[in-house]
């Protein structure tokens, strides 16, 4: 699915303000609403501001969730690009272990993180923001073992299932949050690490 078009970011400061104001509301109100009971209005009865400078803004509620998702997938991505320094992605299962709980601890953290989470995955307009994450992500992991040539299609695939088995363990701590994460995240670890060796294993061949 195409990026959806929103308005121009604004550059006065007063009008980047009031831009921020809508977003800090609509992040309070995903975590008390729910995606669904959302809306503008609610949005800017929280924020104190009227339906037109929400419109100056954000195109729509989805708009302003495209947004708050795409700020939780770089805070998330920030965690993960610490471990691909090394160009042979020389990285443990504790490694990987505590990037799980970093990324649970970063979306725990940020405003309506966990039901940015969810919106995400549920709400059709917005799959792309966490499909393009992904596919950055898997990108920069693929390169990362492959410094000196390009990457083949079987390091691309084992990037790819990295990434998404491993984003599949943080959402399912807050699908289950009476699952114990430091158990899950090792869990997930043991079976992420398989991928891990098989994509140091293609960099020794390819480097």
């Amino acid at each position: 699915m195409p990026v959806r078009q929103r308005a121009t970011e604004p550059v006065q400061a007063r009008a980047q303000a009031t831009r921020e104001e809508l977003i800090t509301a609509a992040a309070e109100l995903l975590g008390e609403v729910g995606v669904e009971r959302l809306s503008t209005n609610l949005i800017c009865a929280r924020a104190g501001l009227t339906p037109p400078a929400f419109y100056r803004y954000f195109k729509d509620k989805y708009a302003i969730l495209e947004e708050l998702g795409e700020r939780l997938m770089d805070a998330q991505n920030q965690a993960i690009g610490r471990l691909l320094q090394d160009e042979t992605l020389d990285v443990t299962e504790a490694d990987i272990s505590q990037l799980i709980l970093d990324s649970i601890t970063i979306t725990r953290a940020f405003p309506g993180g966990p039901w940015v989470l969810r919106a995400l995955r549920a709400v059709p307009a917005l799959h792309h923001v966490r499909l393009n994450s992904h596919r950055k992500m898997s990108e920069q992991v693929a390169q990362s073992v492959t410094a000196r040539g390009a990457p083949s299609a079987l390091v691309k695939l084992q990037a790819r299932l990295l990434i998404d088995m491993g984003y599949a363990a943080i959402e399912l701590a807050f699908d289950e949050p009476r699952l114990k994460r430091e158990a899950l995240a090792q869990t997930a670890a043991q079976t992420l690490a398989g991928l891990v060796a098989a994509l140091q294993a293609q960099a020794q061949a390819q480097n």
